[in-house]
């Protein structure tokens, strides 16, 4: 058998291997495109998949396509859907920035897969009915987030905080230095540590549920500049409908095609909210790093549970790897959005044309986020235990507890008591009971740790 096959497109013939479900535009893209090696993420492809199903039910109600046809395209796009083909869209990223070459590629390997018998199915005629790149890159990129936001990241998410929720409650007994400018300061609970953490992740699930919504504006129905050109009147509800009942999304066209195709504030806005929560996670990750160092010349507050050896010289080293590893995810999250937002801004007259990047960009976070979220809620957060001994002694040598007799004593003679106390190497109440006349019974209720971090001196 022949290796390739002849195909033929408005430009011409072109060979294509005799393997592919595809045809010549999708083969020229190859051709003009071998860039990166990278192809488009499978979720966004599958997205394209689903407007086609979508769009041959709905051009099907309106009688402009033929139930057989109709059908078949269906049937081939739910196949896609299903991740049976994703070896058939080679298209590197870095392509035509309106991303026709992946629409065209997903037309053609559903036109042959559906093409049977005496129903031939053409990849712009028919899979491509009422619609342009222009509106179906766009909407893919808002439905497949969506998708990923929902079922992916959010509930990772969430898994993260239950996680930091319950070791809170397991560890609100230990009290410890807190510290700011990485310098002792006065105490706190490690659950009111673990608190800020958890606020932090939660605060990044209400962003990503309000820019939920954005994301839910769709801009299929504008086809080729936003006039809707060649689609029908009803095409854009009823796509929205359809689309909503496939993935149980509330979406709607949006209220501006032209914004639509035009600009990628929604995708810019998701990508902002991706970049917060990496900065969430790398303040995490980077206090885990800082409470299990040592674990003899360190904090070693806590120890993290070992993972794998942690040196190819060094026997017995063990060092911090899911946090460090979600540092690197937060450093590359925060690269990804830079791009994304250079790409947000290449909205020319009637369209933005760097999708491609949106799109690969925006699922490399999402997808990134997801997993180290899983990862760090579980083994790092709900498997970490206390050392005890090494949060309890620095505390009870901490100089900074004299803040606490500002009030009594007044901060200059307190200052004065924390600087011997220091110099000295000795506790706090220990000088202050030789250097003031507060009683030793006194001076334990006014320095008393457990009582200043549940929010001052007791009465």
């Amino acid at each position: 058998m022949s290796e390739t096959r002849i195909e033929r497109d408005s430009m011409g013939e072109l060979e294509v291997p005799s393997s592919a479900l595809y045809g010549a535009q999708t083969q020229r893209a190859v051709n003009n495109f071998p860039i990166s090696g990278q192809g488009l993420p499978s979720a966004f492809i599958h997205a394209i998949a689903r407007i086609k199903l979508a769009a041959a039910q709905v051009n099907r109600d309106l009688e402009l396509l033929d139930g057989e046809r109709a059908e078949t395209i269906v049937s081939a796009a739910k196949a896609i859907i299903a991740g049976k083909y994703d070896d058939q869209f080679p298209i590197d990223v870095f392509q035509t920035g309106s991303g026709t070459s992946s629409n065209m590629n997903v037309n053609e390997v559903i036109a042959h897969l559906a093409s049977k018998g005496d129903c031939e199915v053409h990849p712009n005629d028919h899979v491509n009915m009422g619609q342009s790149s222009n509106d179906v890159i766009p909407t893919a990129i808002h439905l497949s987030a969506a998708l990923a936001v929902k079922n992916r990241l959010l509930p990772a998410m969430q898994t993260l905080k239950q996680a930091i929720d319950a070791k809170a409650k397991e560890v609100d007994g230990v009290v410890k230095t807190g510290r700011t400018h990485l310098m002792d300061a006065m105490p706190i609970r490690l659950s009111q540590e673990l608190g800020g953490w958890s606020s932090q992740v939660n605060q990044a699930i209400e962003r990503l549920e309000d820019g939920q919504k954005r994301l839910s504006r769709l801009a299929q129905g504008g086809t080729a500049v936003g006039t809707g050109i060649n689609a029908h009147p009803e095409f854009a509800e009823r796509m929205a409908k359809t689309l909503s009942e496939q993935t149980e999304l509330d979406l709607s066209p949006n209220d501006s095609f032209f914004a639509s195709l035009a600009s990628q504030d929604a995708a810019v806005e998701l990508s902002g909210h991706l970049r917060t929560y990496a900065c969430a996670i790398m303040k995490i990750s980077n206090d885990l790093r800082w409470m299990n160092s040592g674990p003899l010349a360190g904090l070693g507050e806590i120890e993290l549970e070992a993972l794998q050896p942690g040196s190819s010289i060094m026997p017995g080293k063990v060092n911090p790897v899911i946090p460090e590893a979600t540092a690197q995810v937060a450093a590359q999250v925060i690269g990804l959005d830079s791009a994304i937002a250079v790409a947000g801004q290449s909205g020319n007259f009637q369209l933005n044309v760097m999708l491609p990047l949106i799109a690969h960009n925006l699922h490399t976070s999402l997808t990134l986020l997801t997993q180290a979220s899983k990862l760090l809620a579980d083994p790092t957060i709900t498997t970490f235990k206390v050392r005890e001994d090494n949060v309890s002694e620095p505390l009870s040598r901490n100089p900074i507890l004299v803040t606490a007799l500002n009030s009594v004593i007044g901060y200059s003679d307190a200052a004065a008591l924390a600087k011997k106390a220091y110099q000295a190497g000795r506790p706090i109440v220990d000088v202050a009971e030789e250097e003031t006349d507060l009683s030793r019974e006194e001076l334990e209720r006014l320095l008393d740790p457990a009582q200043l971090a549940d929010g001052g001196i007791p009465k």
